[in-house]
């Protein structure tokens, strides 16, 4: 069918690249007038990272860029990606996952940070003047993949071609094909509060054992653990997943500690639920208990286009 044909052909950003030992994140806002600039750097992203990655092409340099529910109507006309929207903020009884505005969301990695940090200033300096920096995070791979509480992370990802099925939108949604849903939350941990307490609680807490990374079986996993709230099926009863690529950042020296959860999906009504199901518990009110010391800053949805989209843009809107 033609819809499928498009799908096939539509080629993704680098969604489902490997993890690497460092990340930089970069969400921006616009400023008005400055969508002509945005179009612009967004055209030739894939230029910059070329020019920078030639340098060093063992440090694996990849750059995916998403656009904001805000954003989408100011920089192009028609059209925008079917469940494009701004993140809603999710109230529990004992936690909140904020919403914060973002136009523009900017994921570089690399196995070294100089590279990441070029590529991240040439993308700054392209929008000097025409967007701002509204949040910055430095992320490094921490030992074997674990975060900063001491767990490996991002166990369940799915690889190969299941990653692509998860992360990409497919003939559902034809025009956008090959694109992806990703969401963004920046997470601060209470580490003191966290390394106070005993590992079987700490392990209780995540749904696995810290050294060697064994999900708890079912009559040991509590029900408000992490891995049990964010174990999610499909209508086919078929485990849904989504493509993770957090990273675990810090700053000694303000005590900001924490992870970067950044999440690709080829629908966000995945992600939205399992953010529904920490927040708010499953049944409701049995919140996931690492939200007793990790708390998010920042929520963001964004939508991450096709490399075939990006290099043939859609017409700016009609300026009235």
């Amino acid at each position: 069918m033609p819809e499928e044909d498009a799908a096939r052909r539509a080629t993704p950003q680098d969604v489902c690249a490997p993890l690497t030992r460092s990340a930089i994140f970069l969400v921006l806002d616009v400023s008005p007038g400055g969508e002509a600039a945005a179009r612009d750097l967004l055209a030739g992203l894939a230029g910059l990272v070329r020019s920078v990655g030639f340098r060093s092409p063992a440090a694996r340099l990849s750059c995916v860029a998403g656009i904001g529910a805000s954003a989408w109507p100011r920089l192009f006309a028609g059209p925008q990606p079917a469940e494009l929207h701004p993140f809603e903020e999710v109230v529990g009884r004992r936690h909140r996952a904020v919403s914060t505005p973002g136009d523009l969301l900017f994921h570089v990695r690399g196995e070294e940070m100089d590279v990441c940090f070029e590529l991240a200033s040439l993308v700054v300096a392209g929008l000097e003047g025409s967007a701002a920096v509204v949040d910055e995070v430095h992320g490094f791979r921490y030992f074997d993949e674990r975060d900063l509480l001491g767990f490996v992370d991002g166990t369940e990802n799915p690889t190969g071609a299941a990653a692509l099925e998860a992360a990409l939108v497919g003939a559902e949604d034809a025009p956008f094909a090959g694109g992806s849903y990703v969401l963004v939350q920046k997470y601060l941990h209470d580490l003191s509060a966290w390394n106070a307490i005993p590992v079987e609680e700490q392990e209780r807490a995540v749904g696995r054992t810290k050294l060697s990374n064994v999900e708890l079986g079912e009559g040991a996993k509590p029900a408000d653990s992490h891995v049990a709230l964010n174990t999610l099926a499909d209508v086919d009863g078929r485990p849904a997943q989504i493509v993770r690529a957090n990273m675990p950042f810090g700053r000694l020296g303000s005590g900001e500690l924490g992870t970067y959860f950044i999440g690709y999906c080829r629908t966000p009504r995945v992600l939205e639920e399992m953010i529904a199901n920490m927040f708010r518990g499953r049944p409701e009110g049995s919140s996931d208990r690492i939200l007793d010391y990790s708390r998010p800053v920042t929520g963001t949805l964004f939508f991450a286009p096709s490399v075939d989209l990006l290099e043939d843009l859609p017409p700016p809107p009609a300026r009235g």
